[in-house]
Parts: structure tokens; C-alpha cells; sequence
């Protein structure tokens, strides 16, 4: 590829405009109608869709034009205003509405192949007795075992329409001859409640991946099973959660805050100071709440943290959060696109903004997670600082501090403790994860017997798997390193006990033991059993938000 030397681009770009003068004043013809120096800037715009049309030299897609420029254009303003195509809003919809049209499987492709890793149950292929471990090999007649296919391929191929109907073959362990099914697709949810279960006799953990419009009637059903199991205490894990639907979270932290309580408010330039308040629900007055967040849990996250903090109703673990408080107003057009235009902004009830500053631009405001681990943010509070301008105060008069994102009363950092080049070298092949889903399929009777997911690694811990998983990643080429493995031994050793549990029981086997190496909720665990009260937090140690650093 040739570089050429960016000092000649201006004297290129001035000879190109001058030729275009010489060569454009030789020829006589009809000249076009002006712009009027009165027309509003959009008015301009359509002139110049105009002139193209009318007076361009080829003939060209005005249309893709104008769809290609509309990025552009959003490009001027926050980070969060965006044009949805029309081709995607499907897409878009189906993931805030909480589902989908297909066959209901989980898959994963190992080793060029198909693999169902979980059905999903009561769904279509559930219905006609697919099971986990079952390969696909052709769709429609179409071979797509050994093809290269990816997975964007496969949601295609096996999603669509409600009603509608794909053949799929199925390579099945223990059959000689493959089974084929002809599946009627149909509604597939997508579940936000990752996971509900007991930690211990009185502490309940919920686990929420986003905000959508069954989300609340998903959590309500969570804290009911937990209620009934005993839980005076509940974490709520919204680390990753990168937001969605504002009515979602506003009922959820109703179900918290006593009435008249303010859960949040909204202000824009065009949009007057709108309040939102508890209406006395309360639904889970008795328990305890433990929030974890972290730098990946955005928007109605952050509203859910900001309103339990200032209204001094719960305790927030964790890093600080994304920073993502602007109002989005979505836009429909005629050919199905739409456009989600920031309207206002939220604040928490104290009056803080959570929306962090994006005034040097976009490209420098997403890469300010990457800012925030340089300056030393994920592994230490004291690297925070904030002006006193940032200061405000809870309910109860605790201090907390705006400036973007929600600032845990808490903090944890980043664990590292486990990281080695060993370990860097599987991550990067994803040796874990394949070998996880092979030991899985293999033993998957034998697994599927055991019970729940302690029993489960129990018996990982009894054949050897860690052992086992180093032959098998030499046998990938990444030799054994044993000062590699004393590093990053038991980090290694419960990602693959908790990737085999939840290959047989789906999430409820994966959190359980994932937990062991997980240092924020561990912390979370730990606090909670305190019986910390809430005013008495800011009493507990210097540092933002008066928090203990772990």
C-alpha cells in the first residue's frame, strides 16, 4: 500500500479544485437555480438532494445517498443519538421486547460443526424432542457441517417468521443414520434474568443482563422464589447490564422505596423537569439490598444504583459505572428505519448527572473505559477525583459525587490476581470453553446425574479435570507452564467446572461456582452478612463516597 506524505494533500486538493473551475467555465449551459440565502439549513439539504438528482453528471441512488449520509450527520451530536436501518430495527425490537421467531436452541460452532448446546424449554425443538449435544449438519437441504459457516449464518438460516417452517438434520450420538425434523418456528424468549438462587440460608442472588419489557415481571417472579425460600438479604447483580427500558427500572426500584420517594428525574432543553416517584408499592421492604456494579453497567442500571443510593435504601459494591444518563426518544419513519434522538437527561434523586462528558468528541469518549484503566481507576479509588462542585448528599447526608456514572460506596477492583501468559495464551484460543463443551457433551449422563451444580464440581475436582485440560492444551499448542499454572490454577480449574455445569444445567450451574473466583460478589457476600446499616457506611473509611476499598 502506498503512503503517500500527507503535506501534499492541500496543494493535491487545491490543483484538483482548480482544474474543476477551468474545465467547468469552458462549457456553456443552463444554469442551475441557486440556493436562497434565507433557507433553513434543512431546506439546504433538500436542495442539494435536489441538484444532485437534476443535475448530476451519472446517474446515482439518491436514496443511498441520503441513508449513508444520515450517520454523518448524527455524528455532531452526543454519542448516543443513532439511525437504526431499517434492516436492523427487527433485530433492535426483538431484543428490547424480550423475543424472537426461531426454533428455540442454543448453539455454539465447535470444530466447523453446529452444536446445540441447550434447548430451550417448551419451545419448538423442545417440543419435538431435539436435545443438547445433537449436531446440525444440513438446513433446508443445504449442508452446513464443514462449511466455514458463521454464526451470523445460522441466526439467519434458523430464525424467521412465526408459522414458518425449516428442515433441519440432526447428527445424533448413538444413532447411525441422522434424524431430520421439520420445525414449525415460533415465539423464543429472551430471558433478563440471567439467574435467581440462594447463597446461603438468608442471602438471595439475582443476576440481570438488561432491561426489557418483561424484565420486571421476570424480576418480580425472582424475589418472589427467593422470598419464599427465606431471603432476608438480596444482591442484585447489574455489572455488564448496559440498560434499556426506563419502565422496566422504574418499577423494579419502586418495588424498594417508600412513597413519594424520588427514583429519578429528566430535563432537556425542550423537555420540562419531569419527576418520577414511588407510589407506595414497596413490595420488598424487608430485605436487605446489595447492588454490584461496575465500568460496563450503563444507563437503567445506573438510574436503579443512583435512586437505591440516594435514597440511602441499599448499598452499591463494585467500580464505577459506564456513565451513560441521556434520554433517547425513538423516531419511526415510513420505511421502517427510525432514529433515537436524545431528548433530556437523567439525574438521580440528589440531583446528580449521570451522564459523563463527551465534549472531545465521540471516538474519545468510548475509549474512556481504556482512560480510566491507565489512569489506575479499576484497581484503585484514590485514583478518582472529583471537584467539590461534583459534591452532593443522600437523603440521610451522606456525601456522594457526580461527574459521570455512579460511584460505589464500596469499591472493589479489578481482579489480576489469576492472570498469567499461561492463561493469556488459552483465553486467546478459547481452550476453556472448547474443552468444556467436549467434556460436557462426552460425559453428559453420566454429568446429567449428578444433581446440582456443587455435586457437579465435586466430581470435576474427583477425576482430575485441571489435569486433564492441560493435556488437552498442549495437545491444542499451548504447552503445560507449570509457573503458569500456579498463577492461574484455580482460576483455570472453576471456569471449567462452571462452563461444564452450565453445558448440563444452564445458568443456575454456572453462577454457583463461578463465584468462588468472583471477588465482587464475594466482597458483596461478605458485607451483607455485617448487617452494615446503610447511614452508617459514610462513617466507614476515607476515599469517594466514604467507601471501604477491598
Amino acid at each position: 500500500m502506498n503512503k503517500r506524505n500527507p503535506v501534499f494533500y492541500p496543494l493535491i486538493l487545491a490543483v484538483t479544485l482548480a482544474l474543476g473551475v477551468l474545465i467547468g467555465s469552458s462549457f456553456h449551459r443552463r444554469p442551475l437555480s441557486p440556493v436562497s440565502r434565507d433557507s433553513a439549513p434543512g431546506n439546504k439539504l433538500n436542495h442539494i438532494i435536489e441538484l444532485i438528482e437534476s443535475a448530476y453528471v451519472d446517474t446515482i441512488n439518491t436514496a443511498e445517498i441520503v441513508e449513508n449520509s444520515i450517520p454523518a450527520l448524527l455524528e455532531n451530536l452526543d454519542p448516543h443519538t443513532t439511525y437504526i436501518p431499517a434492516r436492523e430495527m427487527q433485530g433492535v425490537e426483538e431484543e428490547m421486547q424480550g423475543n424472537f421467531s426461531g426454533i428455540g436452541v442454543q448453539f455454539s460452532i465447535q470444530e466447523d460443526t453446529i452444536m446445540i448446546v441447550d434447548v430451550i424449554s417448551g419451545g419448538p425443538s423442545s417440543k419435538l424432542g431435539i436435545l443438547a449435544g445433537d449436531r446440525i449438519v444440513e438446513v433446508n437441504d443445504t449442508l452446513v457441517a464443514g462449511t466455514g459457516i458463521k454464526n451470523e449464518e445460522v441466526l439467519k438460516l434458523l430464525r424467521g417468521k412465526k408459522g414458518t417452517h425449516v428442515k433441519v438434520t440432526i447428527q445424533r450420538k448413538g444413532f447411525r443414520n441422522n434424524l431430520e425434523f421439520d420445525i414449525t418456528r415460533g415465539e423464543i424468549p429472551i430471558y433478563s434474568v440471567d439467574v435467581s438462587y440462594m447463597i446461603d440460608d438468608h442471602t438471595g442472588f439475582i443476576k440481570i443482563s438488561r432491561f426489557a419489557e418483561q424484565t420486571y415481571q421476570e424480576f418480580t417472579r425472582a424475589m418472589e422464589k427467593l422470598d419464599k425460600a427465606g431471603a432476608s438479604r438480596i444482591i442484585v447483580d447489574l455489572r455488564g447490564n448496559p440498560g434499556g427500558y426506563l419502565t422496566a427500572v422504574i418499577r423494579m426500584v419502586n418495588d424498594f422505596l417508600e412513597k413519594g420517594e424520588t427514583i429519578l428525574y429528566t430535563q432537556g432543553k425542550s423537555q420540562p423537569k419531569k419527576v418520577y416517584t414511588a407510589n407506595a408499592r414497596n413490595a420488598w421492604a424487608d430485605k436487605s439490598l446489595f447492588l454490584l456494579i461496575d465500568e460496563f453497567s450503563a444507563s437503567a442500571s445506573e438510574i436503579f444504583a443512583g435512586a437505591i443510593q440516594d435514597n440511602d435504601r441499599g448499598i452499591v459494591i463494585g467500580r464505577r459505572s459506564f456513565g451513560k444518563g441521556l434520554v433517547q426518544e425513538q423516531i419511526p419513519f415510513a420505511d421502517g428505519s427510525a432514529i433515537r434522538l436524545t431528548v433530556a437527561r437523567y439525574y438521580t434523586p440528589s440531583g446528580r448527572s449521570i451522564q459523563k462528558s463527551y465534549e472531545e468528541g465521540n471516538e474519545r469518549y468510548f475509549e474512556d473505559l481504556f482512560a480510566r484503566m491507565e489512569h489506575g481507576e479499576f484497581s484503585s479509588a484514590d485514583s478518582i477525583q472529583f471537584a467539590d462542585s461534583l459534591r452532593y448528599q443522600t437523603k440521610k447526608g451522606r456525601t456522594v459525587y457526580g461527574g459521570g456514572g455512579i460511584m460505589p460506596d464500596f469499591f472493589v477492583p479489578a481482579d489480576t490476581s489469576g492472570n498469567s501468559d499461561y492463561f493469556e495464551r488459552l483465553y486467546q484460543k478459547q481452550l476453556v470453553y472448547q474443552y468444556a463443551f467436549q467434556y460436557s457433551d462426552q460425559h453428559r449422563e453420566t454429568l446429567t446425574k449428578l444433581g446440582g451444580a456443587m455435586d457437579i464440581a465435586a466430581y470435576l475436582d474427583k477425576v482430575g479435570i485441571l489435569s486433564s485440560f492441560v493435556g488437552f492444551a498442549a495437545s491444542r499448542g499451548v504447552p503445560a507452564d507449570q509457573e503458569g499454572l500456579r498463577l492461574s490454577g484455580v482460576v483455570i480449574a472453576t471456569q471449567l467446572k462452571a462452563y461444564i455445569a452450565r453445558n448440563i444445567l444452564g445458568e443456575e450451574g454456572f453462577y454457583p461456582i463461578i463465584r468462588d473466583i468472583d471477588k465482587t460478589l464475594l466482597k458483596a457476600i461478605e458485607i451483607s452478612r455485617q448487617d452494615l446499616l446503610v447511614e452508617n457506611v459514610g462513617n466507614q473509611g476515607e476515599g469517594l463516597n466514604g467507601r471501604l476499598e477491598y
